[in-house]
């Protein structure tokens, strides 16, 4: 089986200039390369470029993914728009980690196969897509995506047991599909999410009304208003509106923005187990019942089955000789399943001497056919 490597860049804040997809040309042939995107896929050979460059110095998003368990997300934002300090109390592993360049803080998402199992039905393409909206969330404030990386760090045992969570935003316990989908890519195990999610306020509990909004807008100085309507107007600031939203969080702090006690890494892990033990006896209950269900009903199709057969035996005998006159080893077996359904109806009726005597005879007429009488004695319809 060949190698497969996929790579996928997106550029979000600004399109690439001529200039700048020239340079990336330079670094593939094959790539497709559009104003907001680099995409190649690999199944021999690396790629020549540096990821944590192409980063730095032209996207804003970026996916790898590789058959051989490897999985990388990274996501770039101005440090105006996400503190790097409020990263780095989430970022604390090689599965999560986070770096500045210039006026940017980027973020970097690992995850390896911990089996090594290899993947051989893989396709990169879309899954970007699909991940890229918790980019404009983690903007606007919106912390679960720094929460699932330490997550993530938990469950690759990069983090003590005895250290203490960072605190756990609003609505872990109601991902929405990019989060989930980050989630899923990451590999995060859904009981871990669960036992922080319990932690965790409902969303929206500390989001401010169209009115609070208004009320803070009027109150703002009148040089602040007129620097926001300049970068409005201009286009100059792509992040105006989550950078607003952010200013009026720090200044209206709310009961649900104020931490709980910090769980630790090891309870939140023993937590995840309990809970998986549950599922797991709840799933093992489930399939039982569903088990029994299907042997009753079974059971009753059986029963049904064999009361059809009483009704006529005679002429269940008479297909068994018509079916075993025809000397073909389809038929044969045809012919022995209905002496199956005769046995048994025998014994349900309790006749089965004389279900053995009619077997003996069938026998003894067809004695020389040994294809007949193999099948006869496998079916365990001897004498």
């Amino acid at each position: 089986m060949s190698e497969y490597q996929y790579y996928e860049f997106t550029a979000v804040d600004r399109p690439l200039t001529g200039r700048e997809r020239a340079e990336l040309r330079s670094l593939s042939t094959r790539a497709d390369i559009t104003a907001t995107s680099f995409v190649n896929t690999y199944e021999w050979g690396n790629f020549k470029g540096d990821p944590r460059t192409l980063m730095e110095r032209y996207f804003d998003a970026h996916l790898y993914l590789a058959n051989w368990g490897t999985r990388q997300l990274m996501l770039r934002l101005p440090k105006n728009v996400l503190d790097p300090a409020t990263v780095a109390r989430y970022c604390q592993g090689d599965s999560a980690s986070a770096w500045t360049a210039s006026t940017h803080v980027i973020i970097d998402l690992h995850d390896e196969d911990e089996d090594g199992t290899d993947e051989w039905d893989l396709d990169g393409h879309g899954l970007l897509a699909s991940i890229i909206p918790v980019r404009a969330g983690l903007a606007a404030g919106d912390l679960r995506l720094l929460y699932l990386a330490w997550l993530r760090c938990v469950q690759s045992a990069e983090i003590a047991d005895d250290e203490p969570e960072p605190p756990a935003p609003d609505g872990l316990g109601s991902l929405d599909a990019s989060l989930t989908a980050v989630a899923e890519f990451l590999r995060i195990d859904p009981d871990l999410i669960a036992a922080a999610a319990a932690g965790s306020s409902p969303a929206g509990s500390g989001e401010p009304t169209a009115a609070q909004l208004r009320t803070w807008v009027v109150g703002l100085p009148v040089r602040d208003k007129d620097a926001i309507l300049a970068d409005l107007i201009t286009g100059g600031d792509s992040h105006l509106r989550n950078r607003l939203l952010r200013r009026y969080r720090d200044a209206h702090p709310t009961d649900a923005s104020i931490p709980t006690a910090a769980r630790t890494a090891g309870e939140l892990l023993a937590t995840a187990a309990d809970l998986r033990a549950e599922r797991e006896r709840l799933d093992a209950e489930r399939r039982e019942r569903d088990r029994v269900r299907r042997e009753r009903s079974a059971a009753a199709a059986r029963q049904r089955h064999l009361d059809t057969l009483a009704s006529d035996q005679p002429a269940a005998w008479q297909r068994v000789d018509e079916l075993i006159a025809t000397k073909k080893p389809r038929e044969y077996d045809t012919a022995v399943q209905l002496l199956v359904d005769l046995r048994e109806l025998s014994e349900r009726d309790e006749d089965s001497s004389s279900f053995q005597h009619r077997l003996a005879e069938l026998r003894a007429a067809h004695a020389r056919k040994p294809s007949l009488l193999e099948r006869l004695n496998l079916a365990g319809l001897d004498t």
